[in-house]
């Protein structure tokens, strides 16, 4: 392969913007997952302390 036609294909490689939306949505994922990861505990405990006192209050 000759080192111009190289160039060509490295330039169509970097300026093809189909990739793209993928890798927008998994970086959107990502930072979801953290959301969830970093919050899951204070919610879980929350929601724990609600059932608990549903389940005192039931006979």
């Amino acid at each position: 392969m000759s080192l111009v036609k190289m160039k060509h294909k490295v330039v169509k490689f970097l300026r093809d913007k189909d990739g793209a939306s993928g890798i927008e949505y998994a970086i959107i994922a990502a930072m979801i997952a953290v959301f969830i990861f970093s919050f899951s505990t204070p919610i879980q405990a929350g929601l724990t302390n609600v059932f608990n006192s549903i389940k005192s209050a039931l006979p």
